[in-house]
């Protein structure tokens, strides 16, 4: 796979802190990377790294085959956690500033910025003070900044902090049509809804370490486990003794909007989906059948905990 960025072995250390120890991440070009964990668990550090704001004690960062260089950071465009803007500037000229500091004349700006205006429902304001808008306002400026560019690059830590659902959709909507377009994308977050929503491929980082890395589809389907949603029509007396002879559990659950019955079993291990199946069909009269795919919650979730007791986590790149 092509990868527009790659970390090797980052560690870096602060004062009586190791923030990042040999942490590897590789970025594929034209997708959204979650790059995932909670407060404190050194993703930030790793995302400054990147942007050149600070250096690693060891370890390479590669953008598009090379040693990342400071000139590189003209083709990645950053939003930062903690953000900032001049509060007695008008919102339009302080865009058109930062606009020109990312190198586009005066009317390229102009234009850009009107159309993004327009598509984030924040054209009204152009003419205000910075210091009048709210603080979901002043996010959507800030993100307008940081795309305006069009940078092979895009780094968002924590874009969603502070805004409301239906402003957060508009951002989501906007950062997928952005992938889309050919744009790569770093997420950083420890909001795991986000994550399912928009994200190609993780890697999860806690206490400094990456702990678990792949795609999205693999990671939820390599932490499966033998659990299953089935609908049915017949006795749950039957249901029970079916798969009480198998060994599986079941759990009875309420009635589906159809008016089949719904059940979740965990599959003994050794005992085969045919044979369960089987089993079902032939105690009650079964309508559907499929794997419980646990939510990046749940897998964040057993993750940490796994990693906080020195366990090796599957799966790992």
């Amino acid at each position: 796979m092509d990868n527009i960025l790659t970390a090797e072995h980052i560690s870096k250390s602060f004062t009586n802190h190791r923030a990042l120890d040999d942490v590897s991440v590789s970025v594929p070009r034209g997708q959204v990377y979650g790059l995932l964990g909670p407060n404190g668990a050194g993703k930030t550090t790793l995302i400054r790294i990147i942007n050149h704001i600070t250096a690693p004690d060891t370890g390479l960062v590669t953008f598009n085959g090379h040693p990342l260089t400071a000139d590189d950071v003209t083709n990645i465009g950053y939003l930062p956690e903690e953000r900032g803007l001049y509060k007695k500037m008008k919102v339009g000229e302080q865009a058109l500033f930062f606009a020109r500091l990312k190198g586009l004349s005066k009317a390229e700006a102009t234009s850009r910025l009107r159309e993004w205006f327009d598509r984030l429902e924040i054209s009204d304001w152009w003419d205000k003070k910075v210091e009048e808008l709210s603080k979901g306002m002043a996010q959507k400026v800030q993100f307008i900044v940081t795309v305006l560019h069009r940078p092979e690059l895009l780094i968002f830590d924590e874009p969603f902090s502070g805004f409301d659902p239906i402003n957060a959709g508009i951002l989501k909507r906007e950062i997928l049509k952005l992938r889309d377009e050919g744009s790569t994308i770093i997420f950083s977050t420890h909001n795991m809804g986000s994550v399912e929503e928009l994200c190609d491929n993780i890697t999860l980082i806690n206490r400094s370490r990456n702990i678990l890395s792949g795609s999205v589809r693999d990671v939820r389907e390599k932490f499966a486990d033998n659990r299953y949603r089935i609908t049915y029509q017949g006795d749950p007396a039957q249901l029970l003794e079916a798969t009480d002879r198998l060994g599986a559990e079941a759990m009875v659950g309420e009635t589906d909007k159809l008016g089949n019955l719904t059940a979740t079993l965990s599959l003994a291990p050794g005992t085969g989906k045919r044979d369960m199946i089987a089993a079902v069909n032939g105690a009650v009269d079964l309508c559907t059948f499929e794997q419980v795919i646990p939510s990046m919650d749940d897998i964040f979730v057993a993750a940490v905990r796994a990693s906080e007791k020195n366990v090796e986590v599957e799966p790992q790149n």
